[in-house]
C-alpha cells in the first residue's frame, strides 16, 4: 500500500488494529482457560464478547471507507501474544500464573489503546466523524478493561501470587 496521505496512513492502522483484535479473539479463550481465578477468567471472556463487538464496529469502519479491513499482520500484537504464549508454556504456580496472565493482558490493552488513540485522531483530522466516534467508544471500553485487570491484579491477584512464593520459602 503507498502511503501517499494521512488517509492511507489511517487505513493502513485501522488494518493493522483489526488484524490485532482479531488476534485478540484467539489468544483470550486460552488465556481464560488457562487462568485460575474465576473472576479473571470471566474477564477474559467478557472482554472476548466486547472484542468481537470492537471488531464489527471495525466492519462497518472499513464499510464506511469502502476499505477491506483485510491484508495486513500486526507484527506487534503477534509478539505481544507471543509473549503471553511463552507464560502459557511455564511450570507457575497457578497464582503466580494469573498475575503474568494480568500482565500480559496489560501490554495488550495498553498496545490497543496507543493505536485506537491514533486513529482516533486520524479520524477527527480527516473528516471522519463517525469513525472517531467508533474509535472513541472502542478506545473508552479498552481503558475500562485495563483498569478493571489493574484492579482485579491490585486487590487480590497480585497479592495471592505473592503469598503463594512465601508459603514455599
Amino acid at each position: 500500500m503507498e502511503m501517499e496521505s494521512l488517509r492511507d496512513l489511517f487505513i493502513d492502522q485501522l488494518k493493522d488494529i483489526y488484524s490485532a483484535e482479531t488476534q485478540v479473539t484467539k489468544a483470550l479463550p486460552k488465556m481464560a482457560k488457562a487462568a485460575s481465578s474465576t473472576e479473571l477468567q470471566n474477564a477474559f471472556r467478557t472482554h472476548l464478547e466486547e472484542t468481537q463487538t470492537q471488531l464489527r464496529r471495525l466492519d462497518e469502519i472499513f464499510s464506511g471507507l469502502g476499505k477491506n479491513p483485510k491484508g495486513k499482520k500486526c507484527k506487534g500484537m503477534q509478539g505481544l501474544i507471543e509473549e503471553g504464549q511463552e507464560l502459557l508454556e511455564e511450570d507457575a504456580e497457578p497464582e503466580v500464573l494469573d498475575a503474568g496472565l494480568i500482565a500480559a493482558a496489560q501490554k495488550v490493552e495498553h498496545y490497543e489503546i496507543s493505536a485506537y488513540g491514533t486513529a482516533r485522531a486520524y479520524a477527527r483530522i480527516l473528516g471522519e466523524e463517525k469513525a472517531a466516534s467508533l474509535l472513541d467508544q472502542t478506545l473508552q471500553e479498552e481503558s475500562k478493561t485495563n483498569e478493571m485487570l489493574n484492579q482485579l491484579a491490585e486487590d487480590h491477584i497480585n497479592v495471592q501470587a505473592r503469598d503463594q512464593g512465601w508459603s514455599r520459602e
